[in-house]
């Protein structure tokens, strides 16, 4: 297991799944920050705003890794393109960018 097999995909993946997770809200955990306490899954917010970032970080995480591990056959014979390493969240990127459009243009 290579970091040249491994890195670009998983690169791609955590960022093609982080995506999913943030826009339908899929969190491996909650913070509240008010009450300083942790709840699994997404949950409503509890006295005070809730955070969902570290949660849709652990399931990009989480998503990343299967998806590598289950790519690891198909790049047996060939090293999959460097560039999709870097490519595919730059695009994310973009994407975040001109979901957020409101935050950035007043």
């Amino acid at each position: 297991m290579s970091p040249e097999r491994t890195f670009p995909i998983f690169g791609a993946a955590f960022a093609l799944v982080y995506v999913v997770a943030e826009q339908w809200n899929i969190a491996l955990m909650t913070y509240h920050p008010r009450i300083n306490a942790w709840g699994p899954w997404t949950e409503a917010p509890r006295s005070g705003p809730a955070m969902y970032w570290y949660g849709w970080i652990g399931t990009a995480l989480i998503g990343a890794v299967l998806v590598t591990l289950a790519s690891l056959p198909l790049t047996k014979r060939r090293l999959p393109p460097a560039w999709i390493g870097w490519a595919v969240p730059f695009a994310v990127m973009a994407l975040f960018i001109y979901l957020l459009r409101a935050f950035f243009v007043r």
